[in-house]
């Protein structure tokens, strides 16, 4: 089953995506500049094999809500994300709401 709804935040609306698969839940939280995600996103390879694209990106690992997701301090974030003042252990909603 695949869920999308809307977030809203002062400074825009963002996306939540929930996939429910077997055995497993892929979350994300998405803008259109950037987006956060549970800890089946790979940020090595954003950041090594993919890096020249320049995504946006953290990574919260555990969590098994968009709530979760969203208050959940980040993992690893991608450079680019860096560049933008993410940090990991910002907040999953601090991350979001720079990625307008």
């Amino acid at each position: 089953m695949v869920e999308v709804v809307p977030i809203h935040f002062p400074e825009g609306t963002a996306i939540a995506v929930t996939v429910r698969l077997p055995k497993t839940t892929l979350l994300a939280v998405t803008t259109d500049n950037g987006y956060i995600m549970c800890g089946a996103l790979d940020v090595g390879l954003l950041n090594e094999r993919l890096a020249s694209r320049e995504i946006l990106a953290g990574r919260a690992v555990g969590v098994k809500t968009i709530q979760e997701l969203l208050d959940a301090p980040l993992e690893s974030v991608t450079t680019t994300a860096e560049k933008q003042g993410i940090t990991a252990g910002m907040i999953g909603r601090e991350a979001v709401a720079r990625m307008f």
